[in-house]
């Protein structure tokens, strides 16, 4: 018998939407409509969610939303953005996913801005621990990605729709053939709790995990997370593979005219090519 969360992987080409961001787009994608309206009013949809969800919790406060209640981040533009719909076409949750080469300066990443990179204390463990994450990606010639933005409507959190996006940014990733990882993640409503089932472990340092941290911020513990999209808990590859496969046919918003890219060899579209990479978990 198929589990929910199965089932809602089963049938997610008829609930989960990608907006896309400007550049070239990957062969993969075959539902790709172009449409600069559609794009933006999801878009501010995901933003104001975003900035709903914050505010009930506690994490931002009502001066750092825009008039409209838009919550509005610099890697928004930037960045992926996987969307839950409900039955009646409204959004019920949200996640980003921002890939860079990588050869990025740690400044440049989203994680270069959060409290551990801005308080001397910690940044020095912090600068190596990021650093030694992208040479490890350098030295498999794989890129480097961040997520992040991860929020779920009220009456939705019961149910797997969150937990579909989570398994989705490790999808992302494969799709370009496998990617190192990073983001932040919130105790609240145990978020890095699941992250960590899934396959993410805490950034460390010289072999030692940095510990969660209080952020003023968002006024909570916060652990800085690391993955390897192509080694998820065992428990969960055989459902990434099938979201993988999926969103080749997942609606893709994009705003204007773009350039494909050729289709590259790709985790798990060709998981018989990539079995032994499931053997460990990160």
């Amino acid at each position: 018998m198929l589990t929910l969360l199965e089932r809602s992987i089963a049938s997610v080409e008829g609930r989960l939407t990608l907006l896309a961001p400007p550049g070239p787009l990957s062969a993969t994608f075959r539902n790709v409509d172009i449409d600069a309206a559609r794009h933006q009013q999801l878009f501010r949809e995901m933003q104001r969610l975003r900035g709903d969800v914050y505010l009930r919790d506690g994490a931002i406060e009502r001066h750092e939303l825009s008039p409209e209640g838009l919550h509005q981040t610099p890697e928004d533009e930037k960045s992926w953005h996987l969307l839950m719909l409900g039955d009646d076409g409204r959004l019920n949750s949200c996640i980003w996913y921002m890939e860079h080469e990588n050869s990025t300066a740690i400044d440049a990443l989203r994680a270069g801005s959060c409290w551990l990179a801005r308080h001397a204390k910690s940044r020095d463990v912090f600068r190596r621990a990021v650093e030694a994450e992208l040479a490890q990606a350098r030295s498999e010639s794989i890129r480097f990605a961040e997520s992040g933005g991860w929020a779920v409507a009220e009456g939705n959190r019961c149910s797997s729709e969150g937990l579909v996006l989570a398994l989705g940014a490790f999808a992302m990733g494969n799709i370009t053939g496998g990617v190192r990882a990073l983001a932040t993640a919130t105790a609240r409503h145990c978020s890095s709790t699941i992250l960590r089932r899934l396959g993410g472990s805490l950034l460390a340092a010289g072999g030692q995990p940095i510990a969660s941290y209080y952020d003023p911020k968002y006024k909570c513990d916060m652990e800085l997370l690391r993955f390897d999209s192509r080694r998820p808990n065992p428990k969960y590859a055989g459902l990434i593979d099938n979201l993988c496969q999926k969103l080749s046919d997942v609606p893709v918003i994009a705003r204007s005219v773009y350039e494909v890219i050729a289709e590259v060899d790709t985790v798990c579209l060709q998981p018989e090519r990539h079995q032994h990479r499931w053997a460990v978990a990160s």
